[in-house]
Order: C-alpha cells, then sequence, then structure tokens
C-alpha cells in the first residue's frame, strides 16, 4: 500500500511517501524550486518522492493531504467578521487565493497527479502529531503539538498508543504561541516564518527585562501552559502586519526595520520573548505529564524547533525521555498525514522496538551517482579530483585542520531544516575566527547567528552537558566546564554584539555567548560516512568536534543537486567542495560564467 503525504499554499510545501509503513522518500519543495519556504503545491517533491517509489501518480493507493482546508477557511471568515470591518485589505487578498485553489483542493490534487482514488484530510494538529509519534521509537508516549495555528487549533496534547492518537485538550486561535513568537520576529526586524530561529540565535546576547512586562500586558498565562493574549496588542488575526502601535509604544519605539541596526534593547526583548517561550512550555510538558501519565514525550509543530526550549525540556522537564520530529514545521505535515492514514485510517499496525526511530536519520531525500556528479562537473569545465571512499575522510580531516572551509556534499539530502551531515558547509571549531569567517565570507549572513557542531556521540558527554543523543540537532546543551576558558580583560568588558569575539571554550567557533551549543551527535548506524570524517579529524587534532553549518547561503535553500552545490561554492569563499568521491580545490577553478552567476544570485 502507498501513500502521498502533502502539505501546500501556506508555507515550507513538501512531499512524503510511505509505502507499507516505511518511508520511502521525503522532501521539501524549497530545494527544488529554489524558492526559500515555497508554499506552491510541491510537484517537484511530489515527482521526486514518485520516482523513489517507482511509481506514477495515478498508482497511488491513497493521498493524504495535511489539513482541513474548509475547516481552516472557517476559521479565516469568522475571523474577519469578528473584527470588521477592521482588515478588509487582508480579507481582499485572502480571498482570491481561496476561490481560485483551496476550496478545489480534491480537483486540484487530482489534476495534478492524475489521480483518482481517497484523498483523506486529517486535521492539521493530529498530522504533526503523527509525524511526531508514530517514526518515535517509544510504544507509546505522550505528544505535545505547539505551532502558529492550523484550522483553528494552535497546541494539542494527547496521548499515543500502538497504531492510534488520542488528542485530549488544545489551545485555539487567536491564542497562540508560535504567532506570539512570530510577532516578536516581525517587531525585532526578522521575516515572519522564516527568521523566528534568528530571534533565538540573538536572545543571549540580552537580558530578560521585557519579562514582566510581556506577562503583565502581552498574556494571561496560566499554572497549566495555557494562556490568553491581548489581542489590542496584535494585528495578525485580520490584519497584513503582526503587531500594531500600541505593541510599539509598549516596548519603546516602532518596529526594527529589516537590515537596522542591533541595539542592546532588540537584544533585550529577544531574550525576554525567549525565556517567556521556555516558560510557556514548561508548564504545558508538566501538565501534560500529570494528565497523561507518560514518561516519554514526542513534539512536532513549529515551535518544536526552538532548540533552547527543547534542551531546558530535557534537562527541566518531568519526562525520562524525549522525541522531536526532525521536520517538526509544516513541511513535516507530509510524513504525519501519510503515516496517518497508513495506521489510523487503513488500521495497520505499528512496530517498534522501544529504542531505534523510523525516521532514517532524516535522509530521505535525493542522492547523485559519482557518475550524475562526474557528468555535471564535466559541462561546466570544472577541475577536479577523483578520491577513493577511504582516502576522502584523512583527506578533508586534514583540509579542516588547516582552517579550510569545506563544503560537504554527500548521500540523501536531509529532510528538515537542518543540515545533518550530508548538504553541510564544514569547518575546525577549535578556530576563534571561524564564526565569523563563516558567517561573512561563506554564508553572508548576521554576525550574531551561532554556528552548530557535529560531534562523535561517544564523545558528546566530554564536550557538553548532554547524557542522550541529539541525532537530529534539534537540543541545545551547556558546553562542558572543562572545556570552557576563563576571559581575558579585554574580552570581559565587550559589549552587545562585540561578546561574540571573546574565545569562551576549547572550541570556540560552537560555543554562544551564553556557553551554548546546539549540538548534532554522529554515531555510525545513521551516517558512517560522516562518522569517520569526525574520526579521522579526532585522529589528527584530538578533537571530535567539527563545525557543520548548512550548505547554503542567507535566502536560499539548502542545496539540493549537484548544481547546487557548484554554484553555491563557486560564489562564496569556501575553499574546497567535495562532491561524492570528488574534491574541488576552488584555487583550480575557473571563475563562474556570468550566466550561471546569475542564475545563482536569481536563486
Amino acid at each position: 500500500m502507498t501513500i502521498l503525504g502533502i502539505p501546500a499554499f501556506f508555507h515550507d510545501s513538501a512531499a512524503a511517501l510511505v509505502r507499507n509503513g516505511q518511508v520511502v522518500a521525503a522532501a521539501q519543495e524549497e530545494r527544488f524550486s529554489r524558492v526559500k519556504h515555497d508554499f506552491r503545491f510541491p510537484q517537484h517533491a511530489v515527482a521526486y518522492c514518485l520516482a523513489e517509489g517507482g511509481l506514477r501518480g495515478e498508482e497511488m493507493d491513497l493521498v493524504a493531504f495535511y489539513d482541513k482546508p474548509l475547516l481552516k477557511f472557517e476559521r479565516i471568515l469568522e475571523s474577519y467578521l469578528a473584527y470588521a470591518p477592521r482588515g478588509v485589505r487582508s480579507f481582499r487578498k485572502a480571498i482570491p487565493v481561496w476561490l481560485k485553489q483551496k476550496f478545489w483542493m480534491d480537483e486540484f490534487i487530482r489534476v495534478e497527479l492524475g489521480y483518482r482514488g481517497k484523498i483523506l484530510y486529517p486535521e492539521h494538529h493530529l498530522s504533526h502529531a503523527a509525524s511526531a509519534f508514530f517514526p518515535s521509537p517509544f510504544p507509546e508516549a505522550a505528544i505535545l503539538t505547539v505551532d502558529g495555528v492550523g484550522e483553528w487549533a494552535t497546541t494539542t496534547y494527547g496521548v499515543g498508543r500502538g497504531n492510534t492518537i488520542s488528542l485530549l485538550g488544545e489551545l485555539r486561535f487567536p491564542h497562540s504561541l508560535g504567532l506570539l513568537y512570530s510577532a516578536f520576529t516581525y517587531y525585532l526586524g526578522f521575516r515572519v516564518n522564516s527568521g523566528e530561529h534568528k530571534v533565538m540565535g540573538l536572545a543571549p546576547y540580552g537580558e530578560p527585562r521585557y519579562v514582566e512586562r510581556i506577562l503583565d500586558h502581552l498574556l494571561d498565562l496560566k499554572e497549566d501552559g495555557s494562556f490568553r493574549l491581548n489581542m489590542r496588542y496584535f494585528d495578525y488575526a485580520v490584519g497584513l502586519v503582526m503587531t500594531n502601535r500600541r505593541f510599539a509604544k509598549l516596548f519603546g519605539g516602532p518596529a526594527r526595520r529589516p537590515e537596522g541596526s542591533l541595539r542592546q534593547r532588540h537584544m533585550d526583548i529577544a531574550r525576554s520573548v525567549q525565556w517567556v517561550t521556555e516558560e510557556i512550555m514548561l508548564r504545558m510538558a508538566r501538565h501534560v505529564h500529570q494528565q497523561t501519565g507518560q514518561s516519554n514525550l514526542c513534539l512536532a509543530g513549529g515551535c518544536a524547533l526552538n532548540c533552547v526550549a527543547n534542551g531546558r525540556l530535557l534537562r527541566e522537564g518531568p519526562f525520562r525521555q524525549m522525541w522531536i520530529q526532525p521536520a517538526a514545521g509544516d513541511a513535516g505535515g507530509a510524513l504525519g498525514a501519510a503515516l496517518a492514514a497508513w495506521h489510523m485510517f487503513a488500521h495497520n499496525e505499528r512496530e517498534t522496538d522501544g529504542v531505534h526511530d523510523r525516521q532514517q536519520g532524516s535522509y530521505l531525500g535525493p542522492s547523485f551517482s559519482n557518475e550524475e556528479i562526474e557528468k555535471y562537473l564535466l559541462s561546466v569545465g570544472a577541475a577536479f579530483r577523483r578520491m577513493g571512499p577511504h582516502e576522502l575522510p584523512d583527506f578533508v580531516a586534514t583540509l579542516l585542520a588547516q582552517q579550510q572551509v569545506v563544503g560537504w556534499c554527500q548521500g540523501r539530502m536531509e529532510f528538515g531544516p537542518r543540515a545533518l551531515g550530508n548538504r553541510s558547509i564544514l569547518a575546525d571549531a577549535r578556530s576563534p575566527s571561524m564564526q565569523e569567517v563563516v558567517n561573512y565570507k561563506i554564508k553572508f549572513r548576521e554576525s550574531f547567528r551561532p554556528l552548530a557542531p557535529s560531534v562523535l556521540e561517544e564523545h558528546a558527554g566530554q564536550y557538553f552537558e548532554i547524557q542522550c543523543p541529539s541525532p537530529y540537532m534539534l537540543l541545545v546543551a551547556p558546553v562542558a566546564a572543562e572545556k570552557r576558558l576563563p576571559l581575558k580583560n579585554g574580552e570581559q568588558a565587550l559589549e552587545g554584539l562585540e561578546r561574540r569575539k571573546a574565545v569562551r571554550s576549547t572550541i570556540p567557533a560552537v560555543t554562544h555567548v551564553d556557553y551554548s551549543s546546539r549540538l548534532h551527535t554522529v554515531d555510525r548506524t545513521r551516517n558512517p560516512q560522516f562518522y569517520e570524517l569526525i574520526e579521522a579529524f579526532r585522529k589528527r587534532t584530538g578533537c571530535p568536534v567539527i563545525v557543520n553549518t548548512s550548505f547554503n547561503v542567507r535566502g536560499e535553500p539548502i542545496v539540493c543537486t549537484p548544481e547546487d552545490a557548484y554554484l553555491c561554492f563557486m560564489s562564496t569563499d569556501m575553499d574546497y567542495l567535495v562532491m561524492g568521491d570528488f574534491v574541488l580545490d576552488k584555487r583550480a577553478q575557473r571563475p563562474l560564467a556570468a550566466a550561471q552567476k546569475r542564475r545563482f544570485e536569481l536563486d
């Protein structure tokens, strides 16, 4: 039985193919279209999934769309009526899209796929819950889903057992933790549904000076984590912006303009909303634990990508173990909808050993053979060297130890927003200057953004205060005390964003200003090739930690194909590119042709 899961038309459209309960393929549309957070129907992602499964659209047994469009429209219409006559401009902008596309989802899907079978519409938060529980290693677990909004629900909790999920409670629009965080994302000058992780990265530079103001004016927070937002300060219910003049007055001035200077006030606001978010999620987790009596927790929804909050949940929360869907946002709804259809609609049993998850390392995207890579490199006149797979780990480890920055494109592309060692930019975590080099010269992004470490799983406890694996880069943990370094006199006086220049540990490139790291643990089972590379680096340097940041530049999706990787490599100050068995040295390459450069800039 083959089932195709699809989220589309809101943000981060994707597709996932499940055959007899096994995930065959999953990918976001943005990786193919090169439009970040592409919301359009995922025609390329669907084509990839069908090709990976050796199928045509008409051969599918079931198609599952990740939410109920008509129920979502009910919420939108009721919201506009409740706030009328405000929101007329927003309503006029939204309604044509519904009349043209979203009302006719059945027909649209059938035409796009050539499919004539049954189409299922699980609710949005059930898709999130299914994406969290069904791939997890737990026979039964509590489930918590937190995001902006689905149809009406913004947060749900429940229990998964075997092949069933029971949702027991919810918060409803407009009271939303995801939208609260997005409102601050907007106010701080970052793009909503894209820049929330920047707020999280900026927060450690500030102090939580605005927490009391948030709790006194913006929300009424209860002990169980439920809350009501004071909508006098927000415009997202019916407007084209997230916040209003009252919000700006409350926080001492208008919203920061995109690319405007970041002042200490902005950092303090970021820290404050991050603190409030963590407190809400901790209260929610305690309530869910009390209501369900479960010892394990599964998380999904966009807020589950807040890995600082996840780290606190793990350290301070009541649950013994946690499993978080790597594609926790809307893209993961593709996987959740398909698995919900397999287990809950088709009533198929679920198998788990209680130890290993079924996410396959989240390596669910396209891969490219050495023959395909070589054909492309020859077509663009690239200079390259081919090496045996057993030579590559030592060779690349030597480059990293020499402070070279390496683009690393191997195997199947990751599903979800994190690069997990197959579409990664790699560097030496021991270098005090590497964060600045990667952010400025390669990623072309803000200086405050932290870099993530990949660490051999068996050595993680020596470098970080963590007692469990973090294979999907969804947990933040403190750097171990014995790896920290005392600040020098000049470093102690640094303020604001200048604090990033201080050398805080023996792995300064991946140590944030609060001594934290969003770590990725690497084991032989999930990614043996990446493991061998880091092990070779450890043998050469004594350090089992390297920098691992996603293979893309600011504003561009993570690379997918050899062409994407080559163009990104040639348009940045990366030193080497390794794709399959092929090694490219930047110094040996001809300048990028004007047409190729133009194509990259358009991306």
